[in-house]
């Protein structure tokens, strides 16, 4: 599959790039920014997936988390892809912040209209990784997952559906528990329930859910890399 690069920059003695490609999964051109490491110049290295929060986009974590100092240092390559689809002209899917555009949920619909593009589980878990080990230095041994706030929660699925899939296991932060809804008092909705609804009919929000938290982090310096 063809990647056009849309940027790329000297970082902590490796290369922070950004590239496009036609997604098979989402019926849709994808961003995913990508840092490799100076170790990536001349052997295969580790590669975790950095799955960001609603509303963000491949741009977050490389501008603002700083993370590739670490990575430099320990010879990680790191993937941040893009949070959804985009430009898919589906009805509503601009409408909220916390549904549709910059909230893919990393889950695969399974209801019209949303079931076409709105595959990002399949995306992250399946298309993605094969299309950055054909392109980049990587050993698929040696593959974390990890994220924060819905992308937390994205990689715990990730992680919880293929298990000895990935190395490391995720950070979490922000994660909503799966006890009683402090709202209605009624149980929140799986995430097949989740996938099926869109903003027009969905059972409830992230944003009636009851904040709890899970924190369950590990440092970069926890990433295998041997």
């Amino acid at each position: 599959m063809a990647l056009t690069q849309v940027s790329s920059n000297k970082c902590a003695g490796g290369f922070q790039k950004v590239f496009e490609h036609e997604s098979s999964e989402l019926k849709c051109k994808m961003k995913f920014a990508v840092y490799l490491p100076p170790k990536a110049e001349t052997e295969k290295c580790p590669v975790m997936y950095w799955l960001s929060g609603l509303t963000c986009t491949e741009q977050n974590f490389i501008t603002k988390a700083g993370s590739q100092l670490a990575a430099a240092e320990h010879g990680i390559i790191i993937v941040a892809p893009d949070t959804s689809p985009r430009g898919c002209n589906i009805e509503g899917e601009d409408e909220s912040w916390d549904f549709g555009t910059g909230a893919g949920f990393y889950v695969d619909a399974t209801q019209d209209p949303w079931k076409t593009n709105y595959r990002m589980y399949s995306y992250v878990t399946e298309e993605l990784p094969k299309l950055i080990n054909a392109n980049f230095p990587t050993d698929p041994d040696r593959m974390s997952v990890s994220g924060h706030s819905m992308g937390g929660h994205g990689a715990l699925i990730c992680a919880l559906k293929n298990p000895g899939k990935y190395k490391v296991r995720p950070c979490l932060r922000s994660l909503p528990s799966v006890t009683r809804s402090s709202v209605r008092g009624d149980r929140r909705p799986s995430l097949d329930t989740w996938a099926q609804t869109g903003p027009r009919g969905r059972h409830t929000t992230p944003r009636s859910w009851r904040a709890e938290t899970t924190s369950s982090c590990l440092p970069v310096s926890s990433c295998p890399t041997t």
